[in-house]
């Protein structure tokens, strides 16, 4: 007994030394910033090696891939949680706990996110977040955008303060923007991304960027899902307690101020550069000016009251001096004497990652490090940002948990939601505005903006909130022809619930007054009707049909897409264009 004892003590202590080991051999595992003093980002290959390593060190990460990219890399994912058997969507599940997806790169040339996820796993391997992973699992996607990523050069997002060996593309090896496809799925990423949200139901999603544009005294801005149709208690817990908690503290631990995402936008001047997060071009295309500020006179991280809702109205104007513009380089400019500019947020549509996030009924959070600071500190802000939110995830689990399964039980039937928005106005809040000098890359003697230590208040309109522009009221269904093959196999893959079923009871159908397709974006000549629902005793349905009612977990984004005057639906991006040619009727009917 005494000698069995003695062998398992052994056993314990080797296993004891095996593993300080290999925390020692984790804590020396460098990242390619690191490695490099901040001149270089990781390539796709690094981090594939980095993840596998973590993976190799510690039984609570499991490496693993979620979809193939346009030219067929496999995007790498890191499943980390303890008591997971494998990384299966029902291994996960199983867990009980709040399922978080943090993920990174969707811009290449937005590089932060992705070594703030590296440095992140590292840290769990390394046996830290002990609190958190008692109440959290983590689905870890570093480089969302692989193929952009690989496309290194100096001149994408030249004025960026770094990395000053370059960078990726804000496009996908097709030209896309992925980050304006989370409806239409045009790419394999997208389709990879919307599998992955279908197959294990994160709670949460992260997405993690890097501003572009106006000159603001924040080092990183943020923003929930801005689409009016959001579950409204999941937005009051994001906009009353979530980002209020990661303000109050990463200003308290480090000094550091961040608010909700914006352009400072002078009324009236369109066209002046805003359009980042706001439009749809590549890297060498003008920007958006994101920013934002914890306002001195309010509560640190309180937006304005008002509820969000809408689309922006033209492009907003921004301070010069953002990626791709001509002009002198990092140029300050002072707001026009007189005049009280305007906190432009960016588009309220589901296209993008956040607001898509909101419409599954989930939290979405976006974060946006500030370009002008250095490449080092737009990493320390990006983890700052994600260990604030987690921390409050942490202290919050439970109603987290909570809010998702009400908005998941909701009935939208008979409520009145947006098909389109505009953005909403509101009163004034105070915005720290900065300062950017010139600084040479020394790879190619081009001009990069460096961050001054400066932070001036300055009043402005806030323009960070949304309101319908046009509303219907949700039915308790829709019944789609089973050959509008085009469409039913987008709902299918959005993860949409559909049965076959004929239709019935009182029945309304859209008369179309106008049917246009006139602007081009990312490859489609987006498609707007105009017309009204009601009865219509001509309409004798026949064939196949499939239900799809709006008691689901998705039904805020089932209205959506099948809504035909959204702004981002089947009709919009061409999923139904084969049935509209020459039309006078919408080919889905609906139930009141």
């Amino acid at each position: 007994m005494r000698r069995r004892s003695a062998l398992i003590a052994c056993l314990l202590a080797a296993a004891a030394l095996v593993a300080r080991a290999q925390q020692k051999n984790i804590a020396d595992l460098k990242t390619t910033p690191e490695a490099t003093g901040y001149k270089s980002t990781s390539s796709y290959d690094d981090v594939v090696k980095f993840m596998k390593a973590v993976d190799e060190a510690s039984p609570i990460i499991f490496y693993t891939s979620y979809g193939t990219t346009f030219e067929k890399r496999e995007m790498p994912m890191a499943v980390v949680g303890t008591g997971l058997k494998d990384a299966s969507p029902a291994a996960v599940k199983a867990s009980g706990k709040l399922r978080v997806h943090i993920q990174a790169n969707v811009h290449a040339g937005e590089v932060e996110g992705k070594e703030s996820t590296l440095g992140l796993l590292r840290e769990f391997a390394m046996g830290q977040h002990k609190d958190w992973l008692q109440s959290m699992v983590f689905l870890i996607t570093p480089i969302y955008n692989a193929d952009g990523n690989e496309k290194f050069a100096l001149n994408n997002r030249q004025r960026q303060n770094g990395p000053i060996n370059g960078m990726g593309t804000r496009a996908n090896a097709q030209d896309l923007n992925i980050n304006r496809d989370y409806m239409k799925l045009d790419t394999p990423e997208a389709r990879a991304f919307v599998k992955l949200w279908n197959d294990y139901d994160p709670h949460i999603g992260f997405d993690l960027h890097t501003s572009d544009g106006s000159y603001h005294g924040y080092y990183l801005t943020y923003s929930p899902p801005l689409n009016p149709d959001t579950d409204p208690a999941i937005l009051k817990i994001m906009t009353d307690e979530w980002f209020p908690a990661v303000t109050r503290e990463i200003k308290a631990k480090h000094g550091w101020d961040t608010f909700y995402y914006g352009n400072a936008s002078t009324p009236g001047r369109g066209g002046g550069g805003g359009g980042g997060r706001g439009r749809g071009g590549r890297e060498g295309a003008p920007p958006a000016a994101p920013g934002a500020a914890t306002p001195p006179s309010t509560a640190p991280g309180n937006p304005p009251a008002g509820p969000p809702a809408g689309a922006p109205t033209g492009a907003p104007g921004a301070a010069p001096g953002g990626f791709g513009r001509g002009g002198p380089a990092c140029q300050n400019v002072a707001p026009p004497e007189g005049v009280t500019r305007e906190w432009r947020t960016f588009e309220h549509v589901p296209r993008f990652h956040n607001n898509y996030v909101g419409l599954r009924n989930r939290f979405g959070l976006l974060s946006e490090a500030y370009a002008y600071a250095t490449f080092e500190d737009r990493i320390k802000a990006t983890n700052y940002f994600v260990e604030a939110a987690l921390n409050f995830a942490n202290q919050n689990a439970a109603k987290l948990k909570k809010a998702i399964a009400d908005a998941d039980r909701a009935r939208i039937e008979g409520t009145t939601l947006a098909t389109t928005a505009r953005m909403k106005r509101g009163g004034t809040v105070d915005i720290l505005m900065g300062e950017v000098e010139p600084e040479k890359n020394p790879n190619n003697n081009a001009d990069m903006c460096r961050r001054k230590d400066v932070a001036k208040p300055e009043p402005m309109v806030d323009m960070m909130w949304f309101e319908p522009a046009a509303t219907e009221t949700a039915p308790s269904a829709y019944y789609v022809p089973a050959d509008a093959t085009k469409a039913v196999e987008l709902l299918r893959a959005h993860g949409i619930q559909m049965r076959e079923a004929a239709p019935s009871g009182s029945l309304e159908w859209f008369a179309i007054d106008a049917n246009t397709a006139t602007q081009n974006f990312e490859g489609h000549a987006l498609r707007k009707l105009e017309g009204k629902w009601g009865p219509n005793a001509e309409m004798k349905p026949t064939g196949r049909w499939l239900e799809v009612r709006t008691d689901q977990p998705l039904s805020r984004l089932a209205f959506y897409l099948l809504e035909p005057t959204s702004d981002d639906g089947l009709v919009a991006w061409n999923y139904l264009d084969d049935q509209l040619k020459d039309a006078k009727t919408y080919p889905i009917a609906r139930k009141k």
